[in-house]
């Protein structure tokens, strides 16, 4: 059976939550420093919702 990988680029934060891959650190497949809101490197880090 084919299993698709998670993207690596997600449309906005409730995609990335709902995919269960937040936080994103910098590096990591699907970071993008528009979901890092401080700069910190760690996409995903507040609690916020978009």
């Amino acid at each position: 059976m084919y299993i698709a990988p998670e993207p690596s680029t997600y449309a906005n934060c409730s995609a990335v939550r709902a995919a269960g891959g937040a936080p994103i650190y910098a590096g990591q497949p699907g970071y993008s420093q528009k979901f890092d809101r401080d700069g910190d490197g760690i996409a995903m880090s507040d609690t916020r919702p978009n």
